[in-house]
């Protein structure tokens, strides 16, 4: 099975196989549209993150099963390293913008990781993403802190995005997180939807 390769400017194709290191992440999650910054200080992460600079900065990002331990989840994101910030000779801070849901098939290697990503179609959202914007902006305004949080996050007007953003950094748990972005746009529209509102309605008893 022939790997694909991509331009920076060249979103992954679903159904292509592409070969990329993989970023395992502890407790959160990066989806298509949002971006994530982290601080990487373990030699098996910086040498991943080394090694995708190398080949076209693009990575797959997943989530483990168990944070700090393996194996990891059956979906990630590919996504593109935006700047990389060398802090301490042990620590490196990344920012990471997500571009595609993918499933993850082989996965080689120990400590440095490489694995083969299939770009996943997000679908159409339809109408579902209209009361999912709906119920976020409801939301962010009973939390004006989160509220000025994602809008400083945020890089795209695009509603699917404003809701990934969402998902990427509301308080929910990490194994909620991982189902939204295992889910299709329109069943990740009404998820936080319908989470958001029964999430502000409880805040408020």
């Amino acid at each position: 099975m022939a790997a694909a390769h991509m331009s920076h400017d060249e979103a992954p194709a679903a159904g292509d196989t592409l070969l990329l290191p993989v970023l395992p992440l502890d407790d959160v999650c990066l989806l298509p549209g949002a971006s994530l910054s982290l601080v990487l200080d373990r030699p098996a992460t910086v040498a991943a993150v080394q090694l995708a600079t190398r080949t076209g900065d693009r990575l797959l990002a997943v989530a483990r099963r168990e944070p700090g331990g393996s194996p990891l989840h059956a979906v990630g994101t590919i996504a593109e390293v935006r700047a990389l910030q060398v802090l301490t000779p042990a620590e490196q801070r990344i920012e990471l913008d997500g571009v595609s849901r993918a499933r993850i098939g082989l996965v080689v290697g120990l400590d440095v990781m490489v694995a083969e990503a299939v770009p996943l179609q997000e679908g159409d959202a339809e109408e579902e993403w209209g009361a999912a914007v709906e119920a976020l902006a409801r939301y962010l305004h009973a939390h004006a802190d989160l509220r000025s949080f994602l809008e400083a996050q945020r890089r795209s007007p695009d509603a699917m995005s404003w809701v990934n953003l969402a998902c990427q950094h509301l308080p929910i748990t990490a194994s909620a997180r991982q189902k939204l972005l295992e889910a299709s746009a329109a069943d990740r529209c009404r998820k936080i939807g319908r989470g958001l509102d029964a999430l502000l309605k409880k805040e408020q008893v």
